[in-house]
């Protein structure tokens, strides 16, 4: 069986462009994620407040993140896209959100094939409204549980660029030393 974090291309055009690997669809109030060890989806949790994720969720594959995870990414796309669904993305911009005193950074991007979203090129173009309901997701969905999260203004592609190149290294480095089983 493919692993969507191993064995899945991460794309053509680093790190301006890449293969999407999409966990949870947009509008879902359910946290699917990817089961490290047998690559298949899993239930993580049912939301605790009643908010849905405002866009396509999923991450880069071959990438390591600081949170030890694949890279964090959000595909905006006129229509929710199935788990495990791979999507040609651009990156237009760059949301951090502070976790429990650590940075978790998520990539925000544009499905290359969906005529109303790829015509945008750095995330300052979206509507602020769009922008407003991206962070404002982040830092309300996590409160019922008794979290409290963090979200910084959303930056532009040319501070995500850096972001995806360390963690397609940190990737590359970290498989030389056979750090991944599955």
């Amino acid at each position: 069986m493919i692993h969507p974090w191993h064995d899945v291309t991460p794309g053509e055009g680093l790190p301006s462009k890449f293969n999407a690997v999409i966990e949870i669809p947009m509008g879902s109030s359910v946290k699917y994620e990817l089961d490290k060890q047998t690559g298949l989806i899993k239930l993580d949790r049912i939301l605790y407040s009643a908010v849905y994720y405002p866009a396509n969720y999923g991450f880069i594959p071959q990438t390591y993140a600081d949170d030890d995870d694949p890279l964090d990414v959000m595909v905006l796309c006129q229509e929710a896209v199935a788990p495990l669904t791979l999507v040609q993305a651009r990156v237009i911009g760059l949301m951090t959100m502070i976790d429990m005193g650590k940075k978790d950074h998520k990539i925000l991007a544009v499905a290359v094939d969906d005529p109303e979203f790829n015509s945008f090129k750095d995330a300052r173009e979206l509507p602020p409204h769009r922008l407003s309901m991206l962070r404002r997701f982040f830092e309300d969905y996590k409160i019922l549980e008794g979290k409290s999260v963090a979200v910084e203004e959303i930056q532009s592609a040319d501070t995500a660029i850096p972001i995806i190149q360390d963690a397609l290294e940190r990737y590359t480095i970290l498989r030389r030393k056979g750090g991944f089983h599955h």
